[in-house]
């Protein structure tokens, strides 16, 4: 085990919007070090977002957050076992944690999508979390329902 928790390291703010959850969301988008393909597929999602929404009042950034927040989960299960059986006990997820599994979720769900360009599938992906729809959003609608089916052994929590 470890001595002592390690350091969070600090993320810088995207060079366009300035926010720091984009540039969490090119990290886990980045393949083989390469931030800048991922920072220009992200904001050529964002433009076809755009080109798609354009008569919302939202910008393309508010509707890709909007879709985060759509699309995170607010419990999961973990596997316990006690007395030789394993139970699916289902718990809280910790605010970076719920982040960081959106994030994932939205990205490997657009990776597994039919379409032309990364863009294009992560755009199609941020419309349709945006809109409840989606990949993304099923897995999210998925692990509420086990959570929710295992719900007698929440008191086995951790």
């Amino acid at each position: 085990m470890r001595k002592a928790k390690p350091k969070k390291r600090q993320i810088l703010p995207d060079p366009v919007y300035g926010d720091v959850r984009v540039t969490k969301f090119v990290n886990h988008l980045m393949y083989d070090g390469k931030k800048n393909t991922a920072f220009s597929i992200f904001y050529g999602a964002l433009d076809i977002v755009k080109t798609k929404h354009s008569n919302e009042e939202k910008s393309a950034l508010e509707i890709w957050k909007a879709a985060l927040d759509n699309i995170t989960p607010q419990v999961e299960v973990k596997s316990r076992r006690i007395g030789g059986a394993t139970f699916q006990v289902p718990t809280e997820i910790r605010p970076e944690r719920k982040e960081s599994i959106s994030m994932k979720n939205l990205i490997l769900y657009a990776r597994k999508r039919g379409g032309k360009t990364m863009a294009d599938k992560l755009a199609a992906e941020i419309v349709d979390a945006f809109n409840n729809q989606g990949a993304a959003f099923k897995r999210k609608e998925d692990m509420h329902r086990m959570a929710e089916a295992n719900r007698a052994f929440a008191h086995f929590r951790f």
